[in-house]
């Protein structure tokens, strides 16, 4: 998400089709079934059996600002009790935003959070998700490289401590060879390549933005060399991974209008196309997602992995979903965390899963699903 400025700050003070939607089975047991490995097949998710699949459920924010705040790995728990929680509202699906300097072990990091200490936190975090039932995304966040140009969110600082633009050629490869190479052994396991890029608010050449987007190198506007869509996808695959990859548009994440013209190469065949929608974007009506949407929604798999509304109510999403649940599309929630859902999408206002007033409609509307 591009968090409003009191976001992170209010996080730091509180210490941090419908009928084949891919909803966890119990077993005999009471254990959950474990999460299929997903595939890409025409515009549809399909499991190893090749029944269609969607993913319906929620983010889980911290993994990507705690450990370079010098503040711990998660914003709140990640235990069992804590999943049973996500697991209860009949969530299938969890994006676990991260942090590509504290994954590769940077030395400005904390050492306590940064590196093997980091990895294995996430990868027990996605253990204890599958054994809910439950498909981890794994999704970068925040990234390297200094952005002093148009929207710019920490113009002071190289760290990744803020949204850029676009990847950096100089880590982001890194990190993502880095997690192919933990994860490729397990199909259940999503990868989504990068939070919400910008280049279109770098230049005012929407071309040129979409160019780099999907190629990376010397972009306009950006300070840093960029790592495209491609050089990314490349990584994971070159690492021997054939997960399933999700790949964001512009405008943070709002735009796919060039999504399907500039759409990487991937020799794997496992994409899909993933979008963010807030009330506050531009392309927030029905209208728009007929226009925009609609086209990459018949093409690929479409997965909005962040939708929300900064009005501690549901209305928006309500209508999000409903277009969504037509399509037989995907989505996740932002985002499940303890913070004030008047200054950013918050679903619940206490670990054990209490909705607040914005995360009731998500709730009621998985439930009402299963």
């Amino acid at each position: 998400m591009r968090a409003p400025p009191r976001l992170y700050a209010l996080a730091a003070t509180a210490a941090l089709t419908l009928a084949v939607a891919l909803l966890p089975v119990a077993h005999a047991s009471g254990a959950a079934a474990a999460p299929p490995k997903l595939h890409a097949s025409g515009n549809k998710l399909v499991d190893e059996n090749g029944a269609t699949r969607r993913l319906l459920g929620v983010n889980r924010s911290g993994g990507e600002f705690m450990c370079v705040q010098g503040r711990g790995i998660f914003d709140g728990p990640v235990d069992d009790a804590s999943i049973k929680a996500i697991a209860d509202w009949k969530v299938n699906a969890v994006r676990v935003p991260l942090n590509e300097e504290c994954w590769l072990g940077l030395s400005h990091i904390n050492a306590a959070y940064r590196g093997a200490n980091y990895i294995n936190a996430v990868k027990d975090f996605v253990a204890r998700l599958e054994a809910h039932g439950i498909t981890p995304i794994v999704e970068l966040h925040w990234t390297h490289g200094k952005y002093t140009g148009g929207d710019n969110h920490c113009p002071d600082t190289e760290y990744a401590t803020c949204q850029k633009p676009m990847p950096n050629a100089q880590y982001t490869p890194a990190f993502w060879s880095s997690v192919a190479q933990t994860f490729k052994g397990d199909q259940a396991v999503v990868f989504d390549l990068f939070n919400e890029p910008f280049p279109d608010r770098a230049t005012t050449d929407l071309s040129a933005a979409w160019a780099c987007w999907r190629d990376g190198g010397k972009c306009p506007g950006i300070d840093f060399e960029v790592a495209g869509m491609q050089d990314l996808l490349d990584a994971v695959r070159g690492a021997g991974a054939k997960n399933l990859v999700l790949i964001p548009g512009v405008a943070y994440s709002n735009d796919m209008r060039q999504w399907l013209t500039h759409k990487p190469s991937d020799p794997a065949g496992n994409l899909a196309a993933a979008w963010h929608t807030y009330n506050f974007n531009t392309c927030s009506n029905e209208s728009c997602w007929n226009e925009q949407l609609a086209p990459v929604i018949g093409q690929v798999p479409f997965v909005a992995g962040e939708i929300g509304e900064n009005t501690c109510s549901h209305g928006y999403i309500d209508r999000v979903m409903a277009w969504l649940d037509a399509k037989g599309a995907s989505y996740l929630g932002w985002t499940w965390n303890t913070w004030d859902c008047s200054s950013g999408p918050s679903l619940i206002s206490d670990f054990n899963g209490t909705p607040t007033s914005f995360g009731v409609g998500l709730r009621d509307h998985l439930k009402g699903m299963s």
